[in-house]
């Protein structure tokens, strides 16, 4: 997420200061590649692991914090929510056996994270999104402790002058508003980096937008959101809304969402798509900077360029251009972002690989995309690879073509070419990229979880299928298997007790009626879907009563009753209800000591579900 130590721009002072080291930094990088300041010669590698820690019941947890202080390592890092961290791993020359390298390092520092995390009684789970996130662990006590964090959640709030929307379709529908940028959290990614030479910048980063699509289609791995099955990937459409600034009025404009895949292929230099991100997207963060850049380079230093960096880190595209120190020497990167997390390191590796290769293999004629594709073309595939993942028909230069034809027999030949030229060892690539012909041609990290989810959901309820999932991608991720070797998951009643509050057991498909409607509806709906209570909202579609069937029964074997009688003329009023937060031992001992059938689940004022005497039996005995 970037520098910490940020500030609002409310101060006009900040905010003039901070616009003025801006456009400096812009004139030094144009300064620095006119005189050819930049490394080059040399290409190095470098990612980003970003996994969650969950507790012994596969919940996400809250104590990031206390591990991330326990392990007392600078390769770590916070991340947004308390239940994510990140590793930052070193950069490594690209050759020899280069990946080896990073696996190694990065096999090191997960163990070491999972050492401390056991002492907390915590695991780490490697997955693009968490499957057991629910919506309460996405409320603001959930967030870090950073002033970056609670100045970008400020900020993006005011910008957009209301609560977030959040609206996602895919098999399944998820509708839903929320108050804070932590829908991001959900999100959890292995970010790679590749330093690019200066004066073929262009020509790779357009080349790395045209073969995202696919890529991302034999990478794909988030199908779910809180129990839904939406995009094979998820991530892509969750994260661009969970932080979208823009507000909606009468007034037909278009506007840039922050997450974005760009609108055309690139011009110039690196200097030009920054100038163009200036332009474009207002800035949302700052901070005092003492040093001038156009200073420093006069002093013959090589300056950092600070308000630079802040300012691309708030805009999160998903092919980034990077730039950064080392050694005293500048160098350009491009950091690709859109590849989610885990199943497990060796697929991580194999992506990377992957990525690397078709990048180092770009034929000469692709020097200019412009020429070969359309730019449209491209962030369709990448829409449509996030949306149905390898099940996806992608349009290439020589016409449609399916994700596993693409990968298998353009792609792959690229990326071992790519590797082999710049002396990548041979033993390396092939054990990595055997990895994802593979996957391509059996089946990816989404397809393996939606597979088992829906034969879970098929014999258990939600919450249960969901731990279940959570638990054996822990497993399977401990095996070291690529996923495209993962067995099903075997139906062991153990994996599914994993609830402690009432919004893991609560049914959340419910059928209700309003306080105006005839009686007799409520008792044929009862009828028909074998359901003994129905909750009653008013015009407002606010939760205002309950009819159970008891009392139907006894009102409809009143000789006296009145066939046209309303709801709201004989439900119950008075209505005990719990929170998704209440623990299962409080509602059990709610319904057992007042002999209650059911409880209305209610969330800020809205009915959410219902938990009933079958939901808790398993509980109540355990």
């Amino acid at each position: 997420m970037g520098d910490h130590n940020v500030d609002s721009i409310s101060s006009n002072k900040l905010r003039s200061s901070f616009i003025h080291h801006l456009l400096n930094d812009i004139e030094a990088l144009e300064l620095m590649l006119e005189k050819d300041l930049f490394e080059t010669g040399i290409t190095r590698i470098g990612s980003e692991q970003e996994f969650c820690l969950v507790t012994k019941n596969w919940r996400p947890s809250k104590v990031a914090e206390d591990i991330l202080a326990a392990i007392n390592d600078p390769h770590f890092t916070t991340e947004l929510a308390r239940y994510n961290l990140e590793i930052n791993l070193d950069p490594f020359e690209l050759v020899g056996n280069c990946f080896t390298k990073v696996e190694t390092q990065l096999r090191e520092l997960l163990n070491k994270a999972e050492r401390v995390s056991h002492q907390h009684e915590n695991e780490i789970i490697l997955t693009g999104i968490l499957p057991t996130i629910s919506k309460h662990e996405l409320n603001l006590n959930y967030m870090t402790d950073s002033p970056r964090y609670a100045e970008l959640n400020k900020m993006m709030r005011e910008l957009r002058g209301s609560d977030f929307e959040l609206y996602l379709r895919g098999v399944d529908e998820l509708s839903v508003k929320h108050d804070s940028v932590l829908f991001e959290a959900c999100n959890t990614s292995f970010q790679m980096h590749l330093q690019i030479e200066p004066d073929e910048f262009s020509s790779s980063y357009n080349w790395s937008q045209a073969i995202a699509g696919p890529i991302l289609g034999v990478c794909a791995n988030s199908p779910l959101l809180l129990g839904r099955e939406l995009w094979s990937e998820t991530r892509i459409a969750l994260f661009q809304q969970s932080i979208d600034t823009r507000n909606s009025s009468y007034a037909l404009r278009d506007q840039k969402a922050r997450v974005t895949f760009g609108d055309s292929w690139g011009k110039g230099s690196i200097a030009d798509i920054f100038k163009n991100d200036i332009a474009e997207f207002k800035i949302l963060l700052a901070k005092e900077i003492h040093s001038d850049s156009l200073q420093e380079l006069e002093d013959g230093k090589i300056p950092k360029l600070s308000a630079l960096q802040l300012h691309n880190s708030t805009i999160y595209r998903w092919n980034r251009p990077c730039y950064g120190v080392g050694g005293n020497k500048p160098h350009l990167r491009i950091e690709n972002r859109y590849i989610p997390a885990g199943p497990t390191v060796i697929d991580e590796m194999a992506n990377f690989a992957l990525w690397v290769g078709t990048m180092k293999g770009r034929p000469s004629f692709f020097d200019d995309m412009s020429s070969q594709m359309d730019f449209r073309d491209a962030k369709a595939n990448f829409i449509k690879a996030a949306r149905t993942g390898k099940e996806s028909v992608l349009n290439w230069v020589n016409g449609p073509i399916s994700v596993r034809d693409l990968i298998t027999k353009e792609l792959l030949p690229l990326a071992y070419n790519g590797l082999n030229s710049v002396g990548v060892d041979k033993e390396d690539s092939e054990r990595l990229l055997n990895i994802i012909e593979q996957r391509a041609v059996s089946f990816t990290g989404a397809q393996w979880k939606i597979r088992n989810y829906r034969r879970l959901r098929s014999i258990t309820k939600q919450d249960k299928a969901l731990g279940a999932l959570t638990k054996t991608i822990h497993k399977n991720q401990n095996s070291n298997k690529p996923v495209h070797e993962w067995p099903d998951i075997e139906n062991d009643p153990e994996t599914y007790k994993t609830a402690r509050n009432v919004g893991h057991i609560m049914s959340t498909q419910l059928f209700t009626v309003n306080e105006n409607d005839l009686s007799k509806l409520a008792t044929q709906i009862m009828k028909w879907k074998k359901v003994h209570h129905v909750p009653v909202e008013n015009n407002a579609g606010e939760f205002c009563g309950l009819l159970t069937w008891t009392h139907m029964k006894k009102f409809m074997d009143d000789k006296n009753h009145n066939p046209k009688s309303l709801v709201h003329e004989i439900m119950v009023n008075n209505v005990t209800t719990v929170s998704p937060e209440t623990e299962l031992e409080d509602a059990i001992s709610i319904m057992k000591d007042n002999g209650f059938g059911c409880l209305p689940v209610i969330q800020e004022d809205n009915l959410v579900g219902i938990v009933t005497i079958p939901d808790i039996i398993p509980f109540a005995n355990a």
